[in-house]
Parts: C-alpha cells; structure tokens; sequence
C-alpha cells in the first residue's frame, strides 16, 4: 500500500507547534528557528489545503481542522520514536574481545579499524595482540574471555566455528638503495653480497619464511644462511629493511603498503605461497553473537578487498618450491 504523506519535517513542526502552542518553543525542541517552523506549517497547510493554526499576537490557536488530526499525529510519531528506539536496540553492541598476532594486528589490521568503527559505533574493540592466540579463557584476571581469534595455520580448528579470510604470499624484499647501490640486488645470486634479515619468531617448520630453504630453493646453497640480525617484532624487522639494514622474507600482507609506496621494494620476481592461511575462528558458544557476527562479516570482506588488490605477479610464476608439509602453527 502507497502511503501519501507529507514531509516529515513538516509533520514534526506542526506536531509540537500544537502541543506548545508556539512557534518559539516549538523550534527549541527541534533545535531550529521559529521561522523555519513557521516556514514548515505553512508548508503543510498548503499541501493540505486547510488553515490548521489561527495565528494571534500572543500565540497560536488550533483550528478544527489543526484539532482534528493533532492527537493522531502525536500518537503516530510516539509510535514511530518507539519502533525506531526497538530497531536500535538489535544493533549490535557491547565489548567485542578479538585476539590476533602482533604482525597482522599492526601492519594490517590496525590501519582498518576506523572502518569498523565507523559502520558499528555501538561496539567498543579490546585487541588482544597475542603471540599464541590459541587461547580463548584469558584467565581469572582477565576481563572476559575472546570472542574471536585471527589465526594462521591450516584451518583445522576443533570445536571452534571456522571462517578462511586470505592467503599469504612470501617473497624477498628490501629499500630501493640495495636495487641501485654498489652492489646492486637484482638477481637471487646478489644475495651473497648483501645482508639477510631473520625472524626469530617464525616455527621450525615455517620453512617459507627462512632463509635456509629459501637459498635451497634459489640454488644458492653456498650463501650463508646462518648470519645476520634477527628480529622478534615484524614491524621494528620491517623498518630496518626500509632504511637498508638488508633483505627480508615480505609476506604479503604484512609488506604490502610498503610496497605501494615504494619504501620497499621486490628485487627480482620470486615468490612462494605460504602453506598456512589466516582464519577467523570462534568459539561455539559466541558464533551467533550479533558482535561476533557482524565483525566477522566485515573483517572477510577486507581480506576478500585485499585480495583482490594484490599484484598479480605475487600469485603467479616465478615461484619457489613448496617444501615438505607442516603442521598448524598455534
């Protein structure tokens, strides 16, 4: 059914200009000018084709007409402010608790939470950046438990609801000074005159983000594997390599933004898909949380954005080997 009504602005105008019996007073409730609330009655009247004010010196009158649909309209917008105050109380709202690892939390998904926020301003995030998000009870001291857990490894998560957000592509990278410098880095075989940065962090079988394998793979077995600095935090690794310290693992979504603006670059064309995957995981008992739900949703959409972003030649040729197989990491 088509329901003809006139502006709502207008409605509201005339719906406390009766109840006051003033403009002025009408125009302090809705935080406008008597004139604007003049203009918005006479508006009505007009599309209506009926007096509904009789306008004195001291004040305003109702007409019949004005007396006749008044108590209905105040009625309709109580029952409108009501409706209105019950859809708000379905959004989703409260303290959202979400574990991830520092790497990703920083260099990833830090720069994207305004978003979030901006789309659910009811819900109040507590990151948690933990090295072993496997746990989800923080403990007696904790202020509550993990809703949702941002983890890399397989997928194979027992008793938790499972959701895949996005690969990971590994791939050299360092500061265009190496690419031009005196000793230019170009090729795998200039490996041996540069600097290798490590992260200690990474587990045995991470073979994908050492240098050992990688230099097997690369047919550069006599280089060096076991030198250089190494690194427990991803963003302090990250920006040694931006200032030239040397040449590090990039995973793709950790290196990307340095990428695009050119403070690090790839010196040659080799890639290797990591073997584990991100993943939002949650516990059974808060899947259907409206929160978890809505956080989830978004956070699948910014990995599936991303991907789709990323440079095609980071999926494609001239990749590296897949080593052996490996467990999840925790």
């Amino acid at each position: 059914m088509v329901r003809r009504l006139p502006p709502l602005n207008a409605l509201r105008a005339f719906e406390a200009a009766a109840r006051h019996g003033s403009f002025a007073k009408a125009a302090d409730e809705l935080a406008v000018t008597p004139t604007a609330v003049s203009h918005q009655v006479r508006q009505l009247e007009e599309l209506l084709g009926a007096t509904l004010f009789d306008r004195l010196p001291r004040g305003l009158r109702l007409t019949d007409a004005g007396r006749a649909v008044a108590p209905d309209l105040t009625r309709g917008l109580d029952h409108m402010a009501r409706a209105v105050g019950r859809l708000a109380e379905t959004r989703p709202a409260g303290v959202l608790r979400v574990s991830a690892l520092p790497s990703l939390a920083t260099m990833w998904l830090a720069r994207r939470l305004p978003e979030f926020q901006r789309r659910h301003p009811d819900i109040d995030l507590d990151l948690v950046m933990d090295r072993n998000p496997s746990r989800f009870d923080r403990g007696e001291d904790a202020q509550g438990d993990i809703h949702v857990g941002v983890r890399y490894g397989r997928g194979e998560y027992p008793g938790l609801a499972v959701r895949r957000l996005m690969g990971e592509t590994v791939f050299p990278v360092c500061a265009p000074t190496l690419v031009h410098g005196p000793r230019p880095l170009r090729a795998p075989a200039d490996l041996g005159h540069h600097i290798l940065m490590h992260d200690s962090t990474v587990l045995p079988t991470e073979q994908w983000l050492q240098w050992r394998p990688w230099l097997q793979w690369l047919g550069l077995p006599e280089v060096d594997a076991t030198r250089g600095p190494r690194f427990t935090d991803t963003h302090v690794q990250i920006t040694a390599a931006v200032h030239g310290m040397g040449v590090m693992l990039g995973r793709s979504a950790l290196v990307f933004d340095h990428l695009a603006d050119g403070r690090l670059v790839r010196p040659f064309a080799v890639t290797r898909p990591a073997d584990f995957t991100y993943f939002a995981v949650t516990p059974e008992a808060h899947r259907n949380n409206p929160m978890v739900q809505a956080f989830v949703d978004w956070l699948d959409e910014e990995a599936a954005g991303f991907e789709a972003r990323l440079d095609p030649t980071l999926n494609g040729g001239g990749s590296a080997p897949a080593p052996e197989e490996s467990p999840d990491a925790p």
